[in-house]
C-alpha cells in the first residue's frame, strides 16, 4: 500500500508543506495518496543548495559514487513490490508491465555504478612536426555542475533514473521535477538517496507544476536541462539561455514488414502487439505506423486484428490484464478524437475505436489519410495503422515522411534491406527484426527532427553531464 502522504526533497532532506498535492489512482479514480508541494522559496532554495554542493559532489571520489549508485540498487531490489504497486496506482501501468520497469530502474543505476568509475580519458600524440618535439596531450572528463531534470508519467521510474542515475555517477548536483500526475515514484528514489553518503545538497526533487518549474529551464546557474516529455520542450530550448541542453520529445515510430516474413508472422505479430499496445501505447516509440509489403499485408492484417481483439482491459492490479487506462481521461478524448476523424476523411476502422473515460480501445485502421492527425502526430496512446508497400524504396519513403525521428523497426531476413534501412532511414535508431520500441537502458537512445536533441543511455548521458577538458605538457 501507499504511503498517506509523500515529502517532496529539498537539498537531500524530506520536507513537509501545507500545501498538498492529489495523487489519484489513474483506474479508479480515487485519491490513492497526496504529495508535498514545495513553497514559493523552495526552487531557489534548491538551486542554491546545488550550487554549493558543486564542488563536494565533483571531489566526491568516484568509488564513493559507485558505494551510492550500488545502494540504491540494493535497496530498489529490497522494495520491488512497493515500487511496482506504486506504478500500477499513479501511472495505471499493468502490474506485470510495472514489475518489469523496476527491473529496468535498478538495471539503469546497476548501469550506472558500473560507470561511474570508468570515466577516462585519452593520451594525445601532439609530436606531429619537428617543431612539436615533447609536447604531449592529455584528456579528462569533468562534471558540468549542477543540473536541472523535468520528467513525463509515462515512465515515473526508469526515465527518473536515466537522468538521477548518469548525474550521481557524473558529479553533477540535480534539482528534478518530476511529473504532477507520478510523482510517487520519483520520491521514492529520493528516499533511497537521502539514505546515502552524498554530499548536502547534491539532489532536490521538487513536486512543482510546469508554471513554477520556470527557473529550472531558465536560471543560469543550472548548467544542463535534460527534458523528456512533448513539444513544449523547443520552447524550453529556446527559454534555456547558454546552458547545455538535450531533449527527448516522443515520435510516432514505423515499423517494416518485408515480403520475406510470411512463416514469421506470428511471432512478428506478437511484437507489434507488445509495440503498439503495451502501457495503452503510452511510449514515445510505441508502434504507431505499421508498412507491411502487398504479398503478406492481407495474412499479417488478419492476424493482428485477430490478436488486439483478444487483449483483456481492465483494472491494472489484475495479472491478467494486459490494456489499462491512459493517464486521464483528457488524453483519451485527444487521441478518440483523432481515430475518429481519420474515419470521417477515409479511413477503415479495423478493429476497437471505444472510449469509456480514461479507458480506450486498442484500435487499428488502414487506409488513413497521410495528413491525418494519427499518421503525422504522435498518437501516444492504444492506437496503429496498417499500410501497403510493394518495392522496399517505397516502405523507407513511408517511414521518412513524418516530422519525427527517433526510432524505427524493420523485420526482414534480407541483409540488404537492413543496411539500408540503417543507412537511409531518418531515425535515432533502427531495430532489425524487432519493433521500434526495443530499448536497453546502456544503448545510445534519442532522435532527429522533432523527436529532440542528444541521446540518453549511462554513458552517453555522462559525456553530456560533463565536459571535456585538455592538458598540454612539454617535456624540460
Amino acid at each position: 500500500m501507499l504511503d498517506k502522504t509523500y515529502p517532496y526533497y529539498l537539498a537531500n532532506r524530506p520536507q513537509t508543506s501545507k500545501e498538498m498535492l492529489d495523487v489519484r489512482d489513474k483506474f479508479s479514480g480515487k485519491i490513492a495518496t497526496r504529495v508535498a508541494v514545495p513553497d514559493a522559496k523552495a526552487t531557489e532554495k534548491a538551486i542554491v543548495a546545488a550550487v554549493k554542493a558543486a564542488r563536494p559532489m565533483r571531489e566526491f571520489k568516484p568509488w564513493a559514487r559507485q558505494a551510492v549508485l550500488q545502494h540504491c540498487v540494493e535497496r530498489f531490489s529490497e522494495r520491488r513490490d512497493e515500487l511496482a504497486e506504486a506504478l500500477c496506482i499513479e501511472a495505471g501501468k499493468p502490474i506485470k508491465d510495472a514489475a518489469g520497469e523496476v527491473t529496468r530502474l535498478i538495471d539503469t543505476f546497476r548501469i550506472a555504478a558500473e560507470e561511474a568509475v570508468r570515466i577516462n580519458g585519452e593520451t594525445l600524440n601532439l609530436e606531429l612536426a619537428a617543431r612539436l618535439d615533447g609536447y604531449h596531450g592529455y584528456t579528462k572528463r569533468v562534471p558540468l555542475g549542477p543540473v536541472s531534470f523535468i520528467t513525463p508519467f509515462n515512465f515515473p521510474l526508469n526515465l527518473v533514473a536515466h537522468k538521477v542515475a548518469p548525474a550521481i555517477a557524473a558529479g553533477c548536483p540535480f534539482v528534478l521535477k518530476p511529473s504532477e500526475k507520478t510523482p510517487i515514484g520519483a520520491l521514492i528514489i529520493g528516499q533511497v538517496l537521502a539514505e546515502t553518503d552524498l554530499p548536502a545538497g547534491a539532489f532536490s526533487i521538487l513536486t512543482l507544476d510546469g508554471k513554477h518549474a520556470a527557473p529550472l529551464v531558465e536560471d543560469e546557474r543550472l548548467k544542463l536541462l535534460s527534458f523528456t516529455g512533448g513539444q513544449i520542450g523547443w520552447e524550453l530550448k529556446a527559454k534555456a539561455g547558454r546552458k547545455k541542453v538535450t531533449l527527448e520529445l516522443g515520435g510516432n515510430a514505423a515499423c517494416i514488414i518485408d515480403a520475406d516474413q510470411g512463416a514469421k508472422l506470428n511471432k512478428v505479430v506478437e511484437r507489434l502487439i507488445f509495440g503498439a499496445f503495451y502501457q495503452s501505447g503510452q511510449s514515445c516509440i510505441g508502434v504507431q505506423r505499421i508498412y507491411a509489403h502487398a504479398d503478406i499485408y492481407d495474412a499479417l492484417k488478419r492476424k493482428l486484428v485477430a490478436a488486439t481483439k483478444k487483449l483483456k482491459s481492465g483494472d491494472p492490479k489484475d495479472k491478467s490484464v494486459f490494456l489499462g487506462p491512459m493517464i486521464d481521461e483528457a488524453a483519451a478524448e485527444r487521441l478518440h478524437g483523432w481515430i475518429l476523424e481519420a474515419k470521417k476523411a477515409g479511413g477503415k476502422l479495423l478493429c476497437g475505436g471505444k472510449r469509456n473515460g480514461n479507458m480506450l480501445d486498442a484500435t487499428l485502421m488502414e487506409n488513413v489519410p497521410t495528413d491525418a492527425k494519427v499518421n503525422r502526430m504522435e498518437a501516444f496512446g492504444p492506437f496503429a495503422l496498417l499500410a501497403p508497400f510493394k518495392k522496399f524504396d517505397e516502405a523507407v519513403a513511408m517511414v521518412n515522411d513524418s516530422d519525427y525521428g527517433l526510432q524505427a523497426g524493420i523485420f526482414t531476413d534480407s541483409l540488404d534491406h537492413a543496411m539500408r534501412a540503417w543507412n537511409e532511414l531518418e531515425q535515432g535508431g533502427v531495430v532489425v527484426n524487432d519493433i521500434p520500441s526495443f530499448r536497453v537502458d546502456n544503448m545510445p537512445y534519442g532522435g532527429i527532427k522533432l523527436s529532440g536533441l542528444g541521446r540518453e543511455g549511462i554513458r552517453y548521458a555522462i559525456e553530456d553531464m560533463s565536459e571535456l577538458r585538455l592538458m598540454v605538457m612539454r617535456e624540460g
